[in-house]
């Protein structure tokens, strides 16, 4: 199996600003989740970003990274014009590991690649893990994705789905958190994509249900397309959004890198 790992890495961010530079046990953060893509199986590990001050810090510390358009609208359009800038034919395997994710489990970018050479049926792939907590199956910022029984994506929602009519009803009358088994299942934001397809989705037409939710993975399944869906035994390492959110990766990194 053979792959590469692309990672957008935009500067502006409106909660953390200049987010892929922030300082993580003397590292940028971008540089740290290229070390840990590179410990998969991926052929090469690339930074697709639109700062010259990201790209300078790549190469710093031998991270092979490119520079791209400042005007993507999203990070799917950056990573199309990786694909064109790295000359990869449209047969090949990208998987999109976000700048924001520094503790990202090299298994878990592994496990989204097979999951899509194993279909040849869909044209991407993504990751999930089980649900056991009440307020995070009801909290509209944890997305949760619902399988067919070949472990197809039906649907992504920020509601809770699948929802358990009967039971989740007593249950919080009676004031019992509980959730159905099987539990349902978090979406987690790792993606592998054919690379033609990839040159494609940004030509697609938005959907509707992309808007309302705000998802835009839901635009493939609009369009008719398969996600494949490798359902983790683990929870992955928490990614960075907020300030809060850096202080406690730096927490768990440690002091050294």
């Amino acid at each position: 199996m053979s792959f590469t790992v692309l990672i957008p890495a935009r500067l502006a961010s409106t909660r953390l600003p200049n987010k892929p530079l922030a300082d993580i046990a003397g590292l940028p953060m971008v540089v740290h989740v290229a070390r840990r893509a590179a410990r998969s199986q991926a052929s090469q590990v690339v930074v697709a970003t639109d700062s010259p001050a990201v790209l300078d810090a790549c190469t710093q510390h031998g991270v092979r990274a490119l520079l791209t358009r400042a005007d993507h609208p999203s990070g799917s359009d950056r990573l199309a014009e990786a694909c064109d800038l790295l000359g990869l034919p449209d047969d090949a395997t990208v998987v999109n590991v976000q700048g924001d994710e520094p503790l990202m489990d090299p298994a878990l970018i592994d496990a989204v690649a097979a999951a899509l050479a194993q279909r040849a049926d869909c044209v991407m792939s993504t990751a999930a893990h089980a649900l056991h907590s009440t307020a995070d199956f009801t909290n509209p910022n944890v997305v949760k994705v619902v399988l067919d029984r070949l472990g197809t994506a039906l649907y992504f929602s920020r509601a809770p789905l699948p929802w358990w009519r009967d039971g989740m009803t007593s249950a919080w009358t009676d004031g019992v958190a509980a959730l159905p088994s099987p539990a349902p299942l978090r979406h987690v934001g790792i993606y592998g994509y054919r690379a033609g397809f990839l040159r494609q989705f940004p030509r697609l037409e938005p959907a509707p249900i992309e808007q309302l939710e705000s998802l835009e993975q839901l635009r493939v399944l609009w369009h008719g397309h398969r996600i494949a869906v490798h359902v983790s035994d683990t929870v992955p390492g928490p990614g960075v959004d907020t300030p809060e959110d850096l202080e406690r990766v730096r927490q768990l990194i440690g002091p050294r890198a």
